[in-house]
C-alpha cells in the first residue's frame, strides 16, 4: 500500500518586500504572453479523494505530550484508552445517567460512561482505534462517528450499516484515522429522542509529526447544545422543537461552566463543537482576537484563514479558534444570541417592561407582605432578589460576580488569563477572581473630571 502523505496545507507565507513585488507582478500581468496565463489553470480541479485517502501504513500509536498537546475538557471528561497488539482500544457505555447543570438543577439524562455530554475520545492521524460500545439503556441505540473517514460498515447508522445495538449487547467498530481534526460522535437510531437526553462526545485528532514549538499550551474541547427541561421537571423532554431553556457549554450552563484557565502567552487553541437540536450558536470572546482555524472538514491553510471576535458555529459542525492569550484577565465567552444567555427561568415570563406596578404591588401586600413585582425595568432588578422558585429549576443569575450579581446564564464562561499559575491550577481549576490594578477599573465619574472635561450631566427624569 502507497504511503500516506498529508498534503501541506500552511500555504506561502509573504514578508512585506514578497508581498510589493507580487503587486508588482499582478499589475505587469496584462503584458505577459498567453502561454504564461494559462499555467494559473493547470492546478487539479479536483481533489484526489474527498474521503481520506489511502490508510497509514503501520504507524504507532501516538502518544500524550510526546506526540501532541493533551485536550482538556472543561467541566467534561476524557474516554480511558489501552494499546492492545498496537491499536488503541476504547470502551463507551451508553448508559442513564444523573447529571448536574448546574447547582440547583438536575436531571436523569442519557450519556456514556456516566457523563453527559460522553467523554472525548483522542487519538493521533494514523492510529488504529478499536471502540466497544455496551448498551445498558432501554432502547436500542447506535454511534455515527461524525465526520469521520472510515468503511462503510463503520459509520454507525442503524438499519443502513448495521444492526442496531440492543439492550445488553455489546458492538464493535475499528478503524484507522485517516484525518486529524475536530469531529463528533452520537447516535444514528432514533437520533432526535437520544441527542436530545444527552448522548454525544467530540472526538479530537491529533495531526503526526507537528514539531512541540508549533504546538498549542493549551488546547480546550467545548461542545454547545439546548435542552428543555420545565422548571421541576426530572427529565429532559426531546419532543421540543424550540424554546429551548437551557443553553450549555460542556452540558453545564453558567454558573455551573467550568472556567478555561491559561497562563499569560499560552498559545490556545478552543475547539467547539454544535450538537444543538435546532440552533446556531454565535461564540463571542472577549478582549481577544482570534483566527478560524479550522472546521470539521479539516485544517484551513494559513493563507485562508481570517480574523474573528465572533465565530459561528452552524448545528453539526466543528470550528476551532486560535489566539495567544497576552491580556491578563477574566475574559468572557459565550454565546452572541442574547436569549442564549437565560437559564429555564428566564424563559415565558410576561413582558412588563415600563409598566407602573406599584398600585398592584400596594394591594398585593395587604395578602402577601413584602410582595414586590419585578420587571418592570428588565431582567437584571430579578438578580438582586434570588426569590425561590419551583423545585429543580434554574433561574439565569444565581452568582454574585466579583462587583455585582451577574446577569447571565446559560452558555457563557469565563476565560481566565494569569500571570501565573501554582501547581493548584496546572490543570482545569479556578484561580478565583481577577485583581484589577484600581487604575485599570472602570469605575464612578469625580465631579471634578466631570468638570475637567466639561461633561455635562442629563437632568434627572420627571
Amino acid at each position: 500500500m502507497a504511503k500516506y502523505s498529508r498534503p501541506d496545507t500552511s500555504g506561502p507565507v509573504l514578508n512585506r518586500r514578497q508581498w510589493l513585488a507580487a503587486a508588482a507582478g499582478l499589475s505587469a500581468a496584462g503584458t505577459l504572453p498567453t502561454p504564461a496565463l494559462a499555467d494559473v489553470t493547470k492546478a487539479p480541479r479536483w481533489p484526489s479523494s474527498s474521503s481520506g485517502g489511502p490508510l497509514h501504513p503501520g504507524l504507532q500509536p501516538g502518544l500524550p505530550k510526546r506526540d501532541y498537546t493533551p485536550v482538556r475538557v472543561p467541566g467534561g471528561a476524557k474516554l480511558a484508552w489501552k494499546i492492545v497488539a498496537g491499536v488503541k482500544v476504547f470502551h463507551l457505555v451508553a448508559e442513564e445517567v444523573e447529571h448536574e447543570f448546574a447547582p440547583g438543577l438536575k436531571a436523569k439524562c442519557w450519556g456514556y460512561n456516566g457523563h453527559v455530554h460522553g467523554p472525548l475520545i483522542e487519538a493521533v492521524e494514523g492510529d488504529r482505534v478499536r471502540v466497544y460500545v455496551s448498551n445498558r439503556l432501554p432502547a436500542p441505540t447506535t454511534v455515527h462517528w461524525h465526520g469521520v473517514f472510515l468503511e462503510n460498515g463503520m459509520d454507525g447508522v442503524g438499519g443502513i450499516t448495521q444492526p442496531i445495538i440492543q439492550p445488553g449487547e455489546t458492538f464493535r467498530y475499528e478503524w484507522t484515522f485517516r484525518q486529524h481534526g475536530t469531529l463528533m460522535y452520537h447516535p444514528h437510531h432514533d437520533e432526535m429522542t437520544q441527542m436530545a437526553m444527552g448522548m454525544m462526545g467530540m472526538i479530537v485528532v491529533h495531526p503526526r509529526g507537528i514539531p512541540a514549538a508549533e504546538r498549542p499550551d493549551r488546547d480546550f474541547a467545548i461542545m454547545l447544545s439546548e435542552w428543555k427541561i420545565d422548571a421541576g421537571a426530572s427529565r429532559p423532554d426531546p419532543m421540543a422543537m424550540n424554546d429551548f431553556n437551557l443553553l450549555t457549554m460542556n452540558a453545564r450552563c453558567f454558573p455551573g461552566t467550568a472556567p478555561l484557565v491559561m497562563k499569560l502567552g499560552d498559545k490556545v487553541r478552543i475547539r467547539l463543537g454544535n450538537l444543538s437540536a435546532m440552533d446556531h450558536h454565535p461564540i463571542h470572546l472577549h478582549g481577544f482576537s482570534f483566527n478560524v482555524t479550522a472546521t470539521d472538514g479539516g485544517a484551513i491553510p494559513n493563507s485562508a484563514q481570517w480574523p474573528e471576535t465572533t465565530v459561528l458555529v452552524p448545528t453539526g459542525s466543528t470550528r476551532d479558534i486560535e489566539f495567544v492569550a497576552d491580556a491578563e484577565g477574566d475574559w468572557p465567552m459565550h454565546c452572541h444570541m442574547t436569549h442564549h444567555l437565560m437559564n429555564q427561568m428566564g424563559h415565558g415570563l410576561p413582558n412588563v417592561i415600563g409598566v407602573d406596578l406599584s398600585d398592584l404591588d400596594s394591594r398585593i401586600r395587604k395578602l402577601v407582605p413584602g410582595y414586590m413585582s419585578m420587571g418592570a425595568t428588565g431582567m437584571g432588578e430579578m438578580t438582586e432578589m434570588q426569590m425561590d422558585g419551583p423545585k429543580n429549576s434554574l433561574a439565569t443569575s444565581i452568582v454574585q460576580g466579583q462587583y455585582d450579581p451577574i446577569t447571565m446564564g446559560g452558555m457563557f464562561t469565563l476565560v481566565k488569563v494569569r500571570r501565573a499559575l501554582d501547581a493548584t491550577f496546572q490543570g482545569d481549576g479556578d484561580p478565583g477572581w481577577y485583581p484589577h490594578p484600581p487604575e485599570t477599573r472602570a469605575r464612578v465619574a469625580s465631579t471634578e473630571e466631570l468638570q475637567r472635561d466639561g461633561i455635562a450631566l442629563p437632568r434627572p427624569a420627571g
